[in-house]
């Protein structure tokens, strides 16, 4: 569902009332974990991390006006979502998550090759998502970035 909200807080006052508690908790675990370097901004509809063309002045390989994403968070029909480009794109931090995920929740995970869906919103794993949001810095995205889809 993408939104036309024009602002991360715009964003999640135009949620539905029984998801804004969990994303304000979402949000607020994300910048207080996310390594500097680092802006949030609205990207293809969503809450969106990146690293700005200020930093990375080539911008997006899809689009380079955009700055190169690294993670979103989006309230989706019937769940929310993280997605994370990091684990897309790095199979031993895919790994991780995977593995440190039980540790965290019983529910069953939800994954794609960067979607982290959440369908149980009282049951997101807030502690893992600080976790990962910590383990890639912006110069480890920008060389993981450029060796994966870089061409």
């Amino acid at each position: 569902m993408k939104s036309e909200s024009l602002t991360p807080d715009i964003y999640i006052e135009n949620l539905p009332e029984e998801r804004k508690d969990i994303f304000k908790k979402l949000r607020k675990v994300i910048l207080d974990n996310l390594p500097e370097g680092f802006t949030e901004t609205i990207s293809y509809g969503m809450i969106g991390y990146g690293i700005p063309h200020s930093i990375y002045p080539k911008g997006y390989h899809c689009n380079p006006k955009l700055p190169l994403p690294f993670l979103s968070i989006a309230s989706q029909k019937n769940f929310i979502a993280v997605y994370h480009m990091g684990i897309y794109a790095d199979k031993s931090l895919y790994d991780w998550f995977i593995n440190e995920y039980p540790k965290f929740s019983v529910s069953k995970l939800d994954i794609g090759k960067s979607c982290i869906r959440f369908k149980k919103t009282n049951e997101i794993p807030l502690d893992l998502i600080a976790e990962l949001v910590r383990k890639m810095s912006p110069k480890e995205w920008i060389e993981l970035y450029e060796t994966a889809f870089k061409k």
